[in-house]
């Protein structure tokens, strides 16, 4: 717990592997046991609350935020005063041990709300950047890192790292105009919706019925309601999210105290079935209105997809005005990430 108020920004973490042998490869990661995850997520000082899985990932909810693991690779999602970086060295030594090399590594988040109460390796972007560089190997040699401004607030510029190993990305990653991730934090949440994330005292319900109930609430499980949904309520309030869509998934938490309300949305798509783009503009519709943020700021990383261009005219008409856009070409193997940020128009 920060010292004025719970720090709703996110740390994220995503590794990608790669391996010789089709065996190793075929369940991956996957295999590391679940005790053995718990131990990482010690060391990142967090914990498992809920779970579910399919033929293609297995999907944690966290007492900060969230866990996704696929055979060859991990997204790892913590906000408060998490020490995420912390999970890298293991998690590399577990991968070493199924037969899977690192090859590529992402690291991103906004400005922290509270940023004086971060501790190591966190208390500054470039601390965090050189504690990741110790904890690569070697092949690890293609590296960047940037942060992208906002015309807005600080709070919401953008900090994004990527290491890769050349030899080995280009053949793991997805293809150009394939794959892309969408990153969302909002704040300044509307107080009649924030309201619903907060539970009644005394009222004998477990953190997984009353996050049921508040994803039927509030209208999450209409963003996309093919997808299989694991979700939490935390006491006295607070919200975690997971939902799984065959190979895609898709998460959401929620901090809903006035004075630092925050909510995250993040999710990946294909641009092969986005339908022209449409596919994002209707998530980003139906997010801004569960929400009602008075800033609003979404990171588009992908290969050659020009996606992140239907994220203006799908906010604006909601009466979120861009503010500012940034591009950072992390490399042809890494990608190009897009940052946009959005304001509320006074009524």
């Amino acid at each position: 717990m920060a010292a004025s108020g719970f720090e709703g920004f996110e740390k994220r973490l995503e590794l990608h592997f790669s391996g010789d042998d089709p065996a190793a490869v075929r369940m991956g990661l996957r295999r590391i046991e679940f005790e053995s995850l718990e131990r990482v997520l010690g060391e990142v000082q967090c914990t498992v609350v809920s779970a579910l899985g399919n033929a293609h990932l297995d999907a944690y909810v966290l007492s900060e935020s969230s866990l996704f693991v696929y055979p060859t690779k991990i997204v790892i999602k913590t906000c408060g005063t998490t020490q995420l970086l912390r999970a890298v060295r293991p998690l590399v030594v577990h991968a070493r041990g199924l037969g899977l090399a690192l090859c590529l590594c992402r690291y991103t988040r906004g400005s922290f709300i509270f940023p004086l109460a971060q501790p190591f390796p966190h208390t500054s972007f470039p601390e965090e950047v050189a504690y990741l560089e110790g904890c690569l190997p070697t092949n690890i040699c293609s590296r960047k890192a940037a942060i992208m401004p906002s015309n807005v607030a600080a709070s919401h510029s953008w900090h994004v790292f990527t290491a890769y190993d050349p030899a080995l990305a280009a053949d793991v990653l997805p293809a150009p105009d394939g794959v892309y991730t969408v990153e969302v934090c909002m704040t300044e949440l509307d107080r009649g919706r924030a309201q619903k994330f907060f539970r009644q005292p005394g009222d004998g319900k477990t953190g997984d019925s009353a996050g049921k109930e508040m994803t039927a609430l509030t209208g999450i499980g209409e963003i996309n309601p093919r997808a299989l949904v694991c979700d939490f309520a935390f006491d006295p309030c607070g919200y975690s999210m997971n939902g799984v869509d065959g190979g895609r998934y898709s998460t959401i938490h929620v901090t809903p105290e006035e004075g630092f309300s925050y909510a995250s949305y993040e999710c990946v798509g294909s641009a092969d079935d986005d339908d022209g783009g449409e596919g994002i503009a209707r998530m980003l519709r139906k997010v801004a209105g569960v929400f009602r943020p008075g800033t609003m700021s979404v990171s588009v990383t992908s290969r050659g997809s020009q996606v992140w261009t239907r994220v203006a005219s799908a906010l604006e008409p909601l009466g979120l005005k861009c503010r500012s856009c940034a591009a950072t070409d992390q490399s042809p193997e890494a990608g190009t990430v897009v940052f946009q940020t959005f304001t509320a128009r006074p009524a």
